[in-house]
């Protein structure tokens, strides 16, 4: 019985360093509040508020996004990927309508996402996170309309 809780102690040790290992090498890994005064939104309606809380899940990456839309009315999404340019389900209400995300990494501090609405992808997205890991700017266009697109930038807390 002793052996079967020590390996068991062992596993679970073994899976909480494996987690924090992964957050350490994840510059988005934390809370991240929208600086409304230095994001710009066009063609569509800029948030009022919005936090995004992203953490390490085991091998892949969960994020929470919830705020106040323009009309004073609740926002909540939450999905959890791989950056590895496959499609992953949202929960939740996403810009330009998407229920899929795909995003790939392009480097430690760079990533780029697609937003698909029904297997169609609908907007496009580049995410980047300062060398200093206390900013991070998300650059995004709608693909049928690219009159839609905005410059959100969040502060990490």
């Amino acid at each position: 019985m002793k052996r079967a809780l020590g390996f068991v102690a062992i596993v679970v040790l073994a899976a909480l360093a494996a987690t924090q290992i992964l957050a350490q090498g994840n510059p988005l890994v934390g809370t991240w509040k929208l600086n409304t005064a230095k994001s710009k939104y066009t063609g569509v309606p800029a948030p009022k508020e919005m936090t995004r809380t992203i953490e390490a899940a085991g091998d892949s990456v969960k994020y929470t996004n919830s705020g106040t839309a323009a009309d004073g009315s609740a926002i909540s999404a939450s999905y959890t990927l791989k950056y590895d340019g496959k499609d992953y389900p949202v929960t939740g209400q996403m810009p330009y309508g998407a229920d899929m995300i795909a995003v790939k990494k392009i480097n430690d501090y760079a990533y780029e996402a697609t937003l698909k609405k029904g297997g169609e992808a609908v907007a496009s997205t580049k995410v980047l996170v300062s060398k200093d890991g206390k900013v991070t700017t998300i650059t995004a266009q709608g693909i049928a309309d690219p009159g839609k697109k905005y410059v959100a930038v969040y502060d990490k807390q």
